[in-house]
């Protein structure tokens, strides 16, 4: 697999930590008490607040050794070559090649429908001869 077929994989690794962890954060939180107007929330039991503070440890640690390999990967890429002047002009040398053999396909495919049109005809001649040399019943 290429370096950037694995950095997508993990960017996709990342968002779905991401959006596990926000989930989980935000579905097991100890209520809070958000103004002095509000009653104070029931106290969860402490097993569950110590298993969530450990929870959200794993999880965050997760996060952290799946943007560390992003980093790596990145580290990975090979540097561009001859700065951004030579790349502006290997793109322009890409585009003139792409645009000469989309010229090429071009003509390719006139070239495919007049014969498609040739045989066609052909056929069409061919079904008509063969409906003109039965003899009526």
């Amino acid at each position: 697999m290429d370096i950037i077929s694995q950095l997508q994989e993990q960017v996709n690794t990342i968002a779905s930590l991401a959006f596990n962890t926000f989930g989980t954060l935000q579905r097991d939180s100890p209520p809070v008490r958000l103004s002095p107007n509000y009653p104070e929330p029931p106290a969860n039991p402490t097993e569950d607040a110590e298993n969530f503070a450990e929870q959200a440890k794993l999880m965050s640690a997760a996060l952290v050794k799946a943007a560390k390999q992003v980093d790596a990967l990145v580290a990975a890429l090979p540097l561009a070559e001859g700065g951004e002047e030579a790349q502006l002009k290997r793109i322009a040398e890409l585009q003139v090649e792409n645009d000469a053999v989309g010229q090429e396909l071009q003509r390719q495919l006139e070239a495919a429908e007049k014969e498609l049109k040739e045989v066609r005809e052909l056929f069409s001649q061919a079904a008509d001869n063969c409906l003109n040399l039965k003899k009526p019943d």
